[in-house]
């Protein structure tokens, strides 16, 4: 038989845009969360100025304390969602008084739910043509209406920022694939190390005949998008562990760890943390320890990144999620599809609106780093019930594939991308 040809894997040029999720030398001294909401609708409402004149010109723009009873005009300012089932830590203290049963809904909706519209001077309260679903606490709007004789604004339209300026998708002429998997959960019983082994063999170019192997060969980079080990809660209840149970902690990471460094050997991977992983809690979430990963962490092509991610290969923009902003935005309104929601962060221009509200974030006094201020290629959102993608296109020839990846302990399912046509195959 003929000697097996060599085959080279392709490289992409790789810039890592994480510097604003990254938190170095800022010292939490007791701040409020204010600051965040301060900055993000100074930041909107330039942006919102901006739009009106074209959009509803002869309109003036007002503040909430500038209303008048029965004159039109445009208010810009932060929705706040008064959600009648979202839990109280005030709720688990009066639980013995409390006549509201304390139910742990996985959605927090209610048709009793409505919106109020904040800026520096006051609030008031909405009503009109603006659905409490579709929105959530922490965005910013402009919209048009009148006061009523209630003293409520009655809207008329609601104005969002939309999505924002973006570069032109490079062409690139040759192929080349970006694999996306997140939910590996290492350690927990629906984990599958057959199949992980599988995906790894597959990925380095160990299985396949020479057509599937050519294909592994284009992959350029391996996107790990969270919640990669599954640690018993049990060890994580504030107590001290005990020596005995102390490798059983150890042995999910140690395990991931073999898993990676068999994929660094051969091509360049990016992990991110997620809401299992051990990594801090609150958004943006910084990159796992260097030294969890004895074996790949001496490999110059493992990357660990905070989340949310955001890069640029081949000139390609890419930003995406453990999901933790997606499945927040599910808990507290409505949409069809998860890719739904990820498509109101972009046209709202913020990743995460309901941090610091029901999302858990680090108090910024001075900026808000998941505001979107140019919009990705592509927008992936990982630790999701199923595979979804689509593309979305925007009034400005802008094109965002949108991704939403499985959870890979439950569905066994990784999503490659193609960079030149920016397509999904899963």
């Amino acid at each position: 038989p003929p000697p097996p040809v060599a085959m080279e894997r392709k490289q992409a040029d790789y810039s890592n845009l994480d510097e604003r999720y990254t938190i170095q030398g800022e010292r939490y001294q007791g701040q409020q969360y204010s600051h965040i909401y301060y900055t993000r609708l100074h930041h909107m409402r330039t942006l919102l100025h901006a739009l009106v004149p074209s959009r509803k010109p002869h309109l003036p723009v007002t503040t909430v304390l500038g209303l008048e009873e029965g004159k039109d005009c445009v208010l810009v300012g932060t929705l706040y969602k008064h959600m009648k089932l979202k839990p109280s830590i005030l709720d688990e203290y009066s639980k013995e008084r409390s006549a509201i049963p304390l139910v742990k809904p996985h959605n927090f909706m209610h048709s009793d739910d409505n919106l109020i519209l904040e800026d520096e001077s006051g609030r008031v309260a909405l009503a009109g043509a603006i659905p409490p679903a579709a929105y959530v606490t922490g965005v910013v709007v402009a919209l048009h209406g009148k006061e009523t004789s209630a003293g409520n604004f009655l809207v008329e339209d609601v104005m969002e920022a939309g999505l924002p300026p973006q570069t032109v998708l490079p062409s690139i002429n040759e192929d080349k694939y970006v694999v996306f998997v997140s939910g590996l959960s290492v350690g927990s019983s629906t984990f599958n190390p057959l199949q992980f082994q599988l995906l790894i063999d597959h990925i380095t170019g160990h299985l396949g005949d020479e057509n599937e192997q050519a294909i592994a060969s284009k992959i350029v980079r391996v996107v790990v998008a969270g919640n990669s080990v599954h640690i018993a809660p049990r060890f994580l209840n504030g107590q001290t562990v005990a020596a005995k149970d102390q490798p059983r902690i150890a042995e999910p990471i140690k395990e991931l760890d073999i898993m990676l460094t068999q994929l660094v050997a051969s091509l360049p991977v990016d992990i991110m943390p997620g809401c299992n992983d051990p990594a801090n809690f609150a958004l943006p979430q910084q990159p796992l320890h260097r030294c969890l990963f004895s074996g790949a962490s001496t490999y110059n092509t493992f990357s660990s990144c905070p989340n949310p991610h955001q890069f640029d290969l081949d000139n390609v923009k890419f930003i995406g999620t453990s999901g933790q902003n997606i499945d927040d935005l599910y808990r507290n309104s409505d949409a069809k599809d998860r890719l739904e929601f990820m498509e109101r962060t972009l046209k709202w221009r913020h990743l995460a609106p309901t941090a610091p509200n029901s999302l858990g974030c680090y108090p910024y006094t001075d900026k808000d780093p998941f505001l979107v201020e140019t919009c990705p290629h592509v927008y992936f959102a990982g630790n999701q019930d199923r595979y979804e993608t689509r593309l979305l296109k925007g009034t400005e020839k802008q094109q965002v594939r949108l991704i939403s990846i499985p959870r890979f302990c439950e569905s066994g399912i990784a999503v490659m991308l193609h960079l030149h046509s920016n397509n999904c195959i899963k």
